[in-house]
């Protein structure tokens, strides 16, 4: 077992020298986390950890909001998601928790 370790900038983690992981594999790929770190995919079903307010939408989507089927973009944190009543809504990364 080696105990040299890699500092990923692309992640800012530090990774085991050896070790090779799915985001390592796709080179260029854009990985996106949610509030606690878990790693966002296509289809997820996400919830809303504090109320917010929907410019244009005259709403505030409240915590504890489920959204189903999200998509990503390519921006690490940026969503593309739908809500009832609500078009071409895009969250935050940092305000949403993976389910």
């Amino acid at each position: 077992m080696s105990d040299e370790y890699i500092y990923d900038e692309a992640t800012g983690e530090w990774v085991a020298g050896g070790a090779t992981t799915a985001e390592a594999a796709d080179d260029g790929a854009v990985v996106v986390r949610d509030s606690v770190g878990n790693v966002l995919a296509d289809g997820d079903q996400v919830t809303l950890i504090k109320d917010l307010t929907v410019k244009g939408a005259g709403q505030t989507l409240k915590r504890g909001t489920v959204i189903k089927s999200i998509r990503l973009t390519g921006d690490a944190q940026e969503i593309d998601c739908r809500y009832e009543g609500i078009k071409g809504l895009v969250l935050r990364a940092e305000f949403v928790r993976k389910r």
